[in-house]
C-alpha cells in the first residue's frame, strides 16, 4: 500500500520519516506537496496533510489509487470534502489531539488582553516605569463561546474556576446536564454578541459560518468588548474587524489571518490594545505528540482494513 505523509517544512521531518518507517515501511515522507517521492502520485492510495496544505479536485482527480485522506490537525477545510466524496474517498481528520491546548490559548489571550500585558511590556522595554491603569479581572466578566464543540467545552471547563457568566451559541444544544455541569447557558448569537464582555470563536469553516461576524455583527458587540479568533480568519469580516478595532469599538486577540503568513500591512497590525499571535494556538510539544500518534493510530487502521477513525466525509459530518 502507497502512502504519502505531506509535512510542512518546520517539522523534523527527518526525524519523523525514522520514527514512522519502521512501522510503515510503504510510507514516503516528503516536506512539499510538490516534493518528488518514491513512487508516482498516481499510485498512492492514503495521503496525510497538515492544515497547511491544499488538497484540490484537480489534485484528487490526478491521485487515480486514492482511497483515503488523513489530515492530521482539526481543521480540515483545505481539502475538497466534497470531491472525496463524490469519488468515494474517505477522509478524517484528528479532533482530539490539541482542544485542551486552544483552550489554554484562548485564556492565555483573554488574561493578556484584559491585564495590557503586551503595552506594559512595551513601555518597561523602552525603559519606562508607567502605573497603566485599565487592566481588568476575567472574574464576573460574561465569556460567550460561539461553538461548543471539543475546543468549547474545554474552554468552559477551564473558565469554571475564574468565576465568569459563560454563555453559548451552537445550532445543537448541549445536554441540560453538561451545561449545568460547565456552568453554560445557551443563547442566540445574536444575544451571545450584545451581551459578552469577550466572544471566542470555535467554529469550523464552512459555506454557513464563513463571514458569520460581519459588520452589523460587530457593531453590537460591547464597547471595549474583546474577540478572540483562534478558530479561522473567514469566519470575520476581516475589514469589517480592522475597521471596529482601529476605530477602538472593541478589542481584537488573533491566531489566524485570511493569509498567512498574513499582510503586515494591515491596519489592524496598527491598532492597540490588540494581540497576535501566530497561528500557534493548537501547537505545542504535547500536542504535536498527540497528533502524530492519533494519525499513525488512524492510518494503521485504514492499512490494516479497518473503518478509519473520524470520518469527516460521511453526511451530517
Amino acid at each position: 500500500m502507497k502512502i504519502r505523509a505531506v509535512l510542512p517544512a518546520f517539522l523534523p521531518v527527518d526525524e519523523i520519516r525514522r520514527r514512522l518507517l519502521q512501522l510503515m515501511p510503504d510510507l514516503d515522507i516528503v516536506s512539499e506537496p510538490t516534493a518528488s517521492g518514491r513512487y508516482p502520485v498516481g499510485e498512492i492510495e492514503a495521503i496525510v496533510l497538515t492544515t497547511f496544505n491544499d488538497l484540490t479536485a484537480d489534485d484528487i482527480g490526478k491521485m487515480s489509487a486514492l482511497r483515503f485522506v488523513q489530515v492530521s490537525s482539526t481543521g480540515y477545510d483545505r481539502v475538497d470534502v466534497t470531491a472525496c466524496r463524490a469519488r468515494g474517498i474517505m477522509v478524517s481528520n484528528i479532533p482530539v489531539a490539541n482542544s485542551k491546548t486552544v483552550a489554554e490559548h484562548v485564556i492565555m489571550l483573554a488574561l493578556a488582553s484584559l491585564r495590557d500585558l503586551i503595552p506594559v511590556d512595551r513601555e518597561l522595554r523602552n525603559g519606562r516605569w508607567t502605573m497603566m491603569m485599565g487592566a481588568q479581572e476575567l472574574g464576573g466578566k460574561i465569556f460567550g463561546i460561539v461553538g461548543a464543540g471539543r475546543i468549547g467545552r474545554e474552554l468552559a471547563t477551564r473558565l469554571v474556576p475564574f468565576e465568569v457568566s459563560a454563555i453559548y451559541s451552537d445550532k445543537v444544544p448541549l445536554p441540560a446536564e453538561q451545561e449545568r455541569a460547565l456552568g453554560l447557558t445557551r443563547v442566540s448569537l445574536e444575544e451571545l454578541i450584545a451581551q459578552s464582555d469577550i466572544v471566542s470563536l470555535h467554529l469550523p469553516l464552512s459555506e454557513e459560518t464563513r463571514g458569520i461576524l460581519g459588520e452589523a455583527q460587530l457593531a453590537k458587540m460591547k464597547p471595549g468588548a474583546l474577540l478572540i479568533n483562534t478558530a479561522r480568519a473567514e469566519l470575520v469580516d476581516t475589514a469589517a474587524l480592522a475597521r471596529a478595532v482601529g476605530e477602538g469599538r472593541i478589542r481584537a486577540a488573533l491566531d489566524v489571518y485570511p493569509t498567512e503568513p498574513p499582510d503586515f500591512k494591515d491596519p489592524i497590525f496598527r491598532a492597540e490594545r490588540t494581540v497576535f499571535t501566530p497561528h500557534m494556538a493548537g501547537v505545542t510539544q504535547e500536542a504535536q505528540m498527540r497528533f502524530l500518534q492519533e494519525t499513525v493510530k488512524n492510518v494503521m487502521r485504514f492499512a490494516q482494513g479497518k473503518e478509519p477513525q473520524f470520518r469527516v466525509d460521511t453526511p451530517g459530518a
